[in-house]
């Protein structure tokens, strides 16, 4: 299976008055820790932003999220319909928890055609996931019509068998906490 991936770092991070991708994390900004991981992936990443990034590096494509934008749905539908790969692998900038051994275990659940979203607590996490590119258009559908939950369009898509619900219990719970406030990048 060929892969891509896209770290989405275009919210708005209102809770958290700052950008996230600049936050420091174990003495590096958060964006430069999580395409670490992807880098040990796929050397075939995007950023997806609301805005150009001065942070980007010059090797990673940037992925503009198109007016208005839908947050994760925006980045996730023009990553999907970019990328010449199988599968397209999802982080958000502020999960930084998350481990290289973790993200690997989910891209070997996915196969080409069919992606694989993990089920924490009973809730998909539709932002450190494995996408296939035939999902594309189911993406772009939802991003163009009335309903944007991205919790609704991975039902969807499993009811399509386009994506696999990987049930994550235990410890790894942890790794899909995000950052939403200072006191959250407290271990």
């Amino acid at each position: 299976m060929t892969l891509s991936a896209v770290l989405l770092a275009g919210g708005e991070s209102t809770r958290m008055r700052r950008d996230k991708a600049t936050l420091e994390w174990r003495g590096r900004p958060l964006w430069a820790c999580q395409f670490e991981k992807l880098r040990a992936l796929t050397s075939n990443i995007f950023v997806s932003t609301r805005f150009a990034v001065p942070w980007r590096p010059a090797d990673v494509k940037l992925v503009i999220d198109k007016s208005p934008s839908r947050g994760p749905l925006s980045g996730l539908t023009a990553s999907l319909a970019i990328m010449e790969t199988d599968c397209l692998l999802v982080l958000a900038v502020d999960m930084p928890y998350i481990t290289l051994s973790h993200l690997k275990k989910l891209c070997d659940s996915a196969e080409p055609g069919v992606g694989a979203v993990p089920v924490v607590n009973g809730k998909v996490e539709p932002l450190a996931a494995v996408y296939p590119k035939r999902a594309g258009s189911i993406f772009a559908e939802a991003l163009n019509g009335t309903d944007h939950s991205l919790q609704q369009l991975v039902r969807r898509l499993t009811g399509l068998e386009l994506v696999r619900e990987i049930a994550i219990g235990g410890a790894a719970d942890r790794f899909y906490r995000s950052v939403n406030y200072p006191a959250d990048l407290q271990p």
